[in-house]
């Protein structure tokens, strides 16, 4: 019953205009007046932020960016990086061909990423969820050198990616708009970084064009909190000791290439 309450609310309230609104006010001068505010509820560390500008709203702080030292990037050739500053939400084994669970709730790679052959080569692979709340840096960083195969847009709507959301919304994960980059890395192994967007609004802005990437490069940014989900062919990704619930770092060491 819970659940069905909730997402009831969720679909009366995740509307055209409610983004609109959002949107209009978050990016509207008198917005940054709740800066201040923003920054004790979250306790965010403005000595990390790049103070070369000034803010001039809410959006505008929101993706704020960081002095050069603050996330220092692990270069060691066969490692792997978070791409985003959040909490490991989970991650596991794409079982029995390519279903992966995310609080308790079973989701399937073909669903998230459109078909069932892009599904096929995560097939035993690795999953990996990335949960970014409202106080996290929001920009997005290439988690590998790697070069662009593809990417694409699915989805339209967004519905909260938050933990109230993953267990009682219906899979926000494969429903939401997101944005797809199927990526081959330096070992000649695939891995996606499927980017969610949260509720409201599917803003998640790529700003950076070229097909090569390289590891700790900025490709990108959400405006609004949001999740990354990141998947790996079977037998090509070793989790390096980090578990589901701890805080990650944009460039720290996640796993290592194999």
């Amino acid at each position: 019953m819970k659940e069905k309450t909730y997402q009831l609310l969720i679909e009366l309230t995740n509307g055209k205009w409610s983004s609109m609104l959002l949107k209009k006010f978050s990016s509207s001068g008198i917005s940054r007046y709740l800066i201040p505010s923003y920054i004790k509820v979250y306790g965010i560390d403005m000595e990390e932020v790049s103070t070369e500008r000034p803010f001039s709203s809410l959006h505008d702080f929101f993706i704020r960016e960081l002095s050069d030292n603050a996330r220092p990037i692990d270069r060691e050739y066969n490692t792997i990086v978070s791409p985003v500053d959040g909490f490991l939400e989970t991650t596991g084994e794409i079982e029995k061909g390519e279903k992966f669970f995310v609080k308790g709730k079973e989701y399937s790679v073909s669903s998230l990423m459109g078909s069932l052959e892009a599904a096929q080569r995560y097939k035993g692979g690795t999953f990996l969820v990335l949960y970014l709340s409202p106080a996290n840096y929001h920009w997005i960083h290439s988690p590998v050198n790697a070069t662009v195969d593809r990417q694409y847009i699915l989805g339209n709507k967004s519905y909260p990616v938050n933990r109230t959301g993953l267990t009682y919304g219906k899979s926000p994960i494969s429903g939401n708009y997101r944005l797809i980059n199927e990526l081959t890395m330096e070992n000649g192994r695939k891995c996606a970084v499927i980017k969610v967007g949260a509720m409201f609004v599917n803003s998640i802005h790529m700003t950076h064009t070229e097909q090569v990437w390289g590891k700790g490069e900025s490709i990108g940014y959400f405006s609004f909190g949001s999740t990354v989900v990141l998947l790996f062919e079977k037998g090509s990704f070793k989790l390096d000791g980090i578990r589901s619930g701890e805080p990650v770092k944009m460039g720290e060491r996640i796993g290592f290439m194999v």
